[in-house]
């Protein structure tokens, strides 16, 4: 599968532009990580083409799902069943919601992005220019311990790069800073 079939499937469960760009911004993470784990001598599952997918399309029904944690990523499941998608990539997709269980390095790697992927667009939608070109590790770590400022952001989830992935906060937090300020034009930031 390939980027522009996943964001095919975007389009097909009626994602908002919004929901395109945090796909987005998880995807350019996961292929960052990819690229970090294997650097380290890790490893990692299938190829950074499948953990940028992964990325995109792990909240791909959040929206047509009606916001249901029940619903969330069964009709995301049954699309990637039907092209016959790797099952790490469902695993994962399914395993950041506590579906699946999350085992594989990418499976975890989904889990932490996602939110802190949130939390660096909103550090990014309080400059003053709006920019991720302004936001810097540090300013990421200062709301981070900020419990009033993006509260949905789940600081919890994010620090599973620790436990689960045995990558400092701050490294983790300057890896996905650097992976979207990269592709900041599609993302729109």
């Amino acid at each position: 599968m390939t980027q522009s079939e996943a964001l095919k499937i975007l389009d097909e469960l009626e994602n908002s532009p919004n929901m395109k760009k945090h796909a987005l911004a998880v995807g350019f993470t996961m292929a960052s990580l990819y690229n970090y784990f294997s650097k380290k001598g890790k490893n990692p599952e299938l190829a950074a083409d499948d953990w940028e997918i992964t990325g995109i399309l792990h909240d791909a029904d959040y929206e047509i799902t009606n916001k249901s944690l029940e619903l969330h990523t069964e009709e995301t499941t049954k699309k990637l069943q039907a092209i016959g998608a790797d099952k790490l990539i469902i695993d994962a997709v399914r395993g950041h919601c506590d579906k699946e269980q999350r085992i594989t390095l990418m499976a975890k790697s989904v889990y932490a992005s996602d939110e802190l992927t949130g939390l660096i667009a909103a550090c990014t939608l309080v400059k003053p220019d709006k920019k991720l070109a302004s936001v810097t590790t540090e300013s990421i770590m200062r709301k981070f311990k900020d419990k009033s400022f993006a509260k949905g952001a789940n600081r919890d989830q994010i620090k599973t790069c620790e436990t689960e992935l045995n990558i400092p906060l701050e490294e983790f937090v300057s890896l996905a800073l650097k992976s979207m300020q990269e592709h900041s034009e599609e993302l729109g930031l």
